[in-house]
């Protein structure tokens, strides 16, 4: 009975030192992905940061497709910049260990915003002034936004509900809680976020079977009722180029998830005017197309081009402004262009000319081409990022467009990681299959 008890008590002794050791982790090291000036947002808490999956098995088959295609408005579902074929072929990619997904996987696994701790920070109003000053829950937004579509791919990549369930939790607190965007950045504010929130509540509404309808309803009111007034019209005349673009992204996504072709045509039309008088060809002219409802003529154009009176194929209006806002503008145009080609629209053909010649233009001199005295006074402010992983797969791999520059730079700088509006490209978007 004695040498019982005592093996019984060397046995409780060993679990406790197992479950001490399990308990123990190692800190973080993840780097913090740090918000653009636009928009300077809060660093995720530790508890946001702390819980890690298990590295996990990628199963044979993704979750089951629910409504993969509307009968009356068309659309592809999911089909908001990622579709069901690029999801499985990435899913297959990462059974085989292929690179660079499993790298730029394992980056997405690894940050903050796969943390299954993550815990969203919803509020009535969103107050953002200019430069996200205040920032009264900008970054908050942005980054909970980012945080459901990051557990969205998770899940539908690993199948794992946990990932799914912490999805929802997210688009259900903004969709219990927000009301309005306030303030001068409230229309680029609500861009970054719908873009996300559109990817994140299209991924599971077409593929997690136990996200309720209600909740998925009360999803589009809030993107009807509170994103739709700021993003539906594609912003103002005048404004930045990135700025408008993102806001069409954001409105395209949303007609997607709506199931709203009208919405989605209007964005499209607005998306089509927009982009020649943010890429600059010689065949514009001696001076560069003026935005649709905005001034107009050389002196405008200049002014609004940030002083630059040279023009080129594949310069753009925000060149002379950083290459951090022209690569914003690029990959806005990008994404707009991928959902369109996902709902059976060539937007890339249109845009072909303008945008391989901007991706080329930049790539060269992020590459370490010297800038020309005409060129901006001679120097490019700012870091090119995110890298146009889109377009270039697009081009080379469906297309088989060589972009020697872009490729250098996309392979140099990757994985993608994840910001306001744009994460893990490298991932979703590497090697289209053709």
């Amino acid at each position: 009975m004695r040498a019982l008890r005592n093996l019984v008590a060397f046995v409780a002794v060993i679990s406790a030192l197992v479950a001490l050791s399990v308990a123990i982790r190692r800190p973080d090291t993840t780097p913090h992905l740090s918000a653009p000036a636009e928009s300077a947002g809060p660093t995720p808490t530790t508890s946001q940061r702390r819980s890690r999956d298990p590295a996990p098995s990628i199963p044979a088959n993704g979750p089951p497709i629910i409504d993969a295609a509307n009968a009356a408005s068309g659309f592809a579902h999911p089909g908001v910049l990622v579709s069901t074929g690029q999801l499985e072929f990435v899913r297959d990619r990462l059974r085989a260990r292929a690179q660079p997904w499993t790298a730029a996987f394992d980056q997405m696994r690894g940050s903050s915003y796969a943390s299954l701790d993550w815990s969203p920070r919803a509020r009535a109003v969103v107050d953002c002034g200019y430069f996200s000053n205040p920032d009264n829950g900008c970054g908050d937004e942005w980054r909970d936004a980012v945080a459901a579509y990051t557990h969205s791919l998770l899940w539908y990549l690993t199948g794992r509900a946990q990932y799914a369930r912490k999805a929802v939790e997210i688009l259900n607190a903004w969709s219990a809680t927000l009301q309005a965007h306030t303030n001068l950045n409230a229309p680029i504010q609500a861009g970054w976020a719908a873009t996300h929130f559109a990817r994140a509540a299209e991924i599971m509404r077409h593929t997690y079977p136990d996200w309720p309808p209600a909740e998925a309803d009360r999803t589009a009111a809030m993107f009807r009722n509170v994103f739709l007034p700021l993003v539906g019209s594609g912003g103002a005349p005048g404004t930045w180029g990135n700025w408008d673009l993102i806001i069409l992204d954001a409105a395209v996504g949303i007609a997607v998830f709506l199931d709203d072709r009208p919405l989605f045509a209007a964005a499209v039309d607005l998306w089509r005017a927009r982009v020649p008088a943010y890429i600059y060809l010689s065949s514009d002219g001696p001076y560069p197309i003026g935005p649709p409802g905005g001034a107009s003529g050389p002196g405008a154009m200049a002014s609004f081009w940030f002083g630059q009176r040279t023009y080129v194929d594949g310069l753009t209006q925000e060149t002379c402004r950083d290459l951090g806002h022209t690569a914003w503008g690029l990959e806005a145009m990008s994404q707009v262009a991928e959902t369109a080609w996902i709902q059976g629209i060539d937007l890339y053909a249109e845009i072909q000319p303008r945008l391989v010649s901007a991706l080329e233009f930049h790539s060269a001199f992020v590459a370490g081409d010297e800038v020309p005295g005409w060129l901006c006074g001679g120097a490019l402010a700012e870091r090119f990022e995110p890298l146009p992983e889109i377009a270039l797969s697009h081009y080379r791999d469906r297309r088989g467009v060589d972009l020697p520059r872009t490729r250098q730079v996309v392979e140099s700088g990757a994985p993608q990681s994840a910001s306001n509006f744009y994460a893990w490209e490298t991932l979703t978007h590497a090697g289209h299959p053709s």
